[in-house]
């Protein structure tokens, strides 16, 4: 077999089915591993992304997880290694970019990587090392409220200079803009100033695929999704219909939600102006004891043969607060993601075949639930988000067709177009 072009380790769920739809688009066969395989790759593939639930955990064992991938790979004999994080440079002071970063350098004897969460299909964009989502700075975009990791400056050499002992630089827009020689030489000065850790502005496709050339070499690259587009052809590769050709699709359809997103909020309220049969799920209720599994599938089940069902425990940022007031930010996340994880369980025991998971921390917890261990990368819904296919340990490998959302991708329609895209 073949050995692997691009080895990729990404720090959760949502997070690295949107770096495989990207390497998928741009012509890679891409297979995506739930946590590190236990046994050597079995698959004639391009790239592994190894997805990770290691975002919002301690630094310690983010490191200890993400070195683990990183062995995986090596021994499938990955040529370069690509560190995922979100677009949102999801994080907080103690990390866990940084730290992970830096102790990927140190096992790779690299001395020195980029850094950057542009991605500007979906609208996440840097510049002069400030992060936008969409027009507005990070800070003002929502991402301030986020109940795990909120994020309160924009300015990415700050933010992540705070998380590393390395010294962060910065790659302009100026020196982008002239190419792939320039963003070299601007590397090695960096290097001769003592910079290991380059933020990279992007405010276009074309930023990102300027830098392609220029970090072909690059032993570790750590980014969003939004630099591999410019990876495979490195490797010689082209785009290619077949890359992203799955079986084809069957069964019955349901979209759960534990996302607490601006547009999660948005795709929530457009799936119910459409007139689609939708239930919240109260964190309260679960804390109180109810059996708020059993009478979410007693819902859902004479409902999910007719239509689609959306079951969500998406909330506002008041609301959220609320909640967290009176059960604690980790209890209350974590309850409702067993809940959830074990509602999306039991829809594909009433033969759910089409299922959409909308959050980052909510798509870990069920995919595991699932015990699904890797994932083939399928056609892109809205940017940053495939549908793929899996087999579940339900009723023995039951097949599913599974889209992961991060919280903040899609249109307002994304819980209806999925299907319609499947179809």
């Amino acid at each position: 077999m073949a050995k692997l072009l691009l080895g990729c380790i990404a720090d959760d769920f949502t997070g690295a089915t949107d770096l495989a739809n990207n390497l998928v688009r741009a012509g890679m066969r891409v297979v995506q591993a739930i946590g590190v395989p236990a046994t050597p790759l079995d698959a004639n593939v391009d790239a592994v992304v190894v997805a990770l639930k290691s975002r919002t955990i301690a630094p310690a064992e983010a490191i200890a997880r993400s070195l683990d991938a990183l062995r995986w790979l090596q021994a499938q004999g990955a040529q370069q290694i690509y560190f995922k994080y979100c677009s949102t440079f999801d994080s907080t002071p103690e990390g866990n970019i940084g730290p992970v970063t830096e102790a990927l350098m140190e096992a790779l004897g690299c001395e020195f990587t980029i850094a950057t969460p542009a991605f500007p299909d979906n609208k996440r964009t840097v510049f002069k090392g400030y992060l936008f989502a969409g027009d507005v700075l990070l800070n003002e975009s929502g991402m301030q409220n986020h109940p795990l990791t909120p994020m309160t400056d924009p300015n990415l050499v700050r933010v992540l200079q705070a998380q590393c002992q390395r010294k962060v630089g910065l790659i302009d827009h100026a020196v982008v803009a002239r190419g792939a020689a320039a963003i070299s030489e601007r590397i090695e000065q960096l290097k001769s100033e003592g910079v290991s850790i380059a933020i990279v502005d992007a405010v276009s496709n074309d930023d990102l695929l300027r830098l392609g050339p220029a970090i072909a070499k690059m032993p570790l690259l750590t980014a969003g999704s939004g630099v591999a587009i410019g990876l495979p052809a490195n490797f010689g590769l082209a785009p290619s219909s077949q890359a992203s050709a799955l079986p084809p699709a069957g069964g019955l359809r349901a979209v759960v939600s534990g996302s607490c997103s601006l547009a999660t909020n948005r795709q929530v309220l457009d799936f119910i102006q459409r007139g689609g049969a939708a239930l919240a799920i109260d964190p309260l209720r679960i804390a109180a004891g109810v059996d708020v599994v059993a009478e979410t599938l007693a819902w859902a089940a004479p409902l999910v043969a007719k239509q689609p069902v959306l079951v969500y425990s998406t909330a506002e940022a008041g609301a959220i607060k609320s909640v967290q007031s009176r059960l604690g930010v980790e209890k209350a996340g974590a309850m409702v993601e067993r809940t959830i994880a074990a509602i999306a369980r039991g829809l594909v025991e009433l033969g759910v075949r089409q299922l959409v998971v909308a959050g980052g921390e909510t798509s870990g917890a069920c995919v595991q639930a699932l015990g699904i261990a890797q994932m083939q990368i399928g056609p892109q819904i809205d940017p940053g988000v495939p549908w793929c296919h899996a087999r579940t340990d339900v009723a023995e490998g039951t097949p599913v067709h599974i889209a992961l959302k991060s919280g903040n991708f899609g249109g307002d329609d994304f819980f209806t177009k999925a299907f319609t895209v499947l179809a």
